[in-house]
């Protein structure tokens, strides 16, 4: 059979790498494809400059258009990132009629509706495994390989910038602000490292798994986006002596209410196994009512890694090619046309457990105060420390694990906590979650 001739769209960290994979495992790859996969054309902003992978064989250009409008192009591969040009030249390349592959997480997240009703008019594939979890199948084992459940909940670590900050807070004591400048100078983070440490990135990421998790439109706007920039060394230490670790996680439920859609710092006990995911790596923990847990780790991020799952999405293309596109899988794992309208449930609706962090006068009754207003709005305490103060200091540290709580509730338990005279300044709240199989 003829080959497949594909246009890669950016030969920046994971465009080389995947000309790399294509190129070192080409064998392999014919073999489980059916079809020889051939690069033909690639656009990149600077055509003649050196790169880490061999671009001899390959057309190189400067305008990506040249690629989206070959007509020797039968897959178009996305990794320019960001929200434009990418968005135009992947809806130029379906008006086309070629199928696209990205992992372009803040594309699908926020454009996905409009791309997969394009692609589905045009009977085009759009497929996007790299653009979460890197190159963890995690989309894959969603949408095929847990097809027979209904999945309950899942949770993930889906940042490796956040996750190597949060590591090295707690393994060598570092402040945060430390060790965001050396992940910068490892290049783990941007110079503008908000996307990570904000937690738009995961976001983004979330958006797609709980889509395909529930069968829901793609509701990026409608998240719950807290980042980890308040997070000190402090909070990391009181959490590892109440038997806890402090993860960014993205975390989305579905309940009689309607799906959560969050993502915050987060506690969970020590001896969760995704609590033991350190330095950069990802994983992601699904359960489905039928399977249960289960759990996928792997590298987050990375230009082979990634390109690991961007070649399968071709292999994955090239396999359907011939097929009819009503008997392909479907971009969010439903049908279209069976996608449900669940609400995005508010923030302030959803039930959780709450690690808090107070400064207090180093006066009798303080306590007593504070657990009179937390057992009026129905909150029970887990557990309590209370530091001695320092010499010569009046102001204590005092932290509590508090039982399941409605946020609403906590909220204004916060509000006229802060507004006792013997409280300094405002509290330190972290959610926790024990993500156990009983979760409800």
């Amino acid at each position: 059979m003829e080959p497949v001739n594909i246009g890669i769209l950016g030969l920046g960290t994971v465009g080389c790498g995947t000309v790399n994979v294509l190129s070192r495992n080409a064998k392999e790859i014919t073999r489980r494809a059916g079809r020889e996969i051939r690069i033909v054309q690639a656009a990149a902003r600077s055509p003649d400059k050196k790169r880490e992978c061999a671009t001899e064989q390959i057309a190189l250009t400067g305008n990506p258009e040249e690629v989206v409008n070959n007509p020797d192009v039968e897959v178009v591969v996305e990794l320019i990132g960001g929200y434009e040009p990418a968005r135009q030249l992947v809806l130029q390349a379906i008006a086309n009629r070629k199928h696209v592959v990205t992992a372009n997480k803040a594309l699908i997240a926020v454009h996905g509706n409009e791309i997969f009703q394009a692609a589905q008019d045009k009977g085009v594939m759009v497929a996007f495994e790299a653009a979460v979890a890197g190159g963890i199948p995690i989309i894959k084992a969603i949408r095929e390989g847990l097809a027979g459940n209904h999945i309950e909940w899942l949770a993930g670590i889906i940042n490796g910038t956040g996750n190597f900050i949060l590591t090295e807070m707690r393994d060598k004591g570092r402040e945060f602000e430390d060790v965001l400048a050396e992940a910068q100078r490892l290049g783990y983070a941007e110079a503008d490292p908000t996307f990570d440490v904000e937690g738009i990135d995961a976001a983004h990421k979330l958006t797609i798994l709980a889509a395909i998790a529930f069968g829901i439109p793609l509701q990026f706007d409608k998240a719950y986006v807290e980042g980890i920039t308040h997070i000190t060394r402090a909070d990391v230490m009181y959490a590892e002596e109440l038997g806890y670790r402090i993860k960014h996680l993205g975390i989305s439920r579905r309940n009689g209410n309607g799906v959560e859609l969050r993502v915050h710092p987060t506690l969970i006990p020590e001896r969760r196994l995704i609590a033991n995911v350190d330095g950069v790596m990802n994983a992601v923990l699904v359960k489905g009512d039928a399977v249960g847990p289960t759990l996928y780790y792997g590298a987050g991020a990375g230009a082979e890694p990634t390109a690991s799952a961007v070649v399968a999405d071709i292999v994955d293309v090239v396999r359907t090619l011939t097929t009819d596109p009503n008997n392909r899988v479907p971009h969010l794992a439903f049908q279209p046309d069976a996608l449900a309208d669940i609400g995005i449930l508010p923030m302030e609706q959803v039930t959780t457990s709450y690690y808090l962090r107070m400064q207090a006068q180093d006066r009798p009754g303080v306590l007593a105060d504070v657990t009179r207003i937390l057992g009026d709005v129905g909150i029970s305490i887990e557990a309590l420390l209370q530091k001695e103060p320092a010499e010569g200091e009046t102001v204590v540290p005092i932290i509590m694990l508090t039982h399941r709580v409605v946020e609403k509730n906590m909220n204004a338990a916060i509000a006229a906590i802060e507004s006792l005279d013997v409280i300094e300044g405002r509290i330190t709240r972290i959610r926790l979650e024990h993500l156990n199989r009983d979760w409800d």
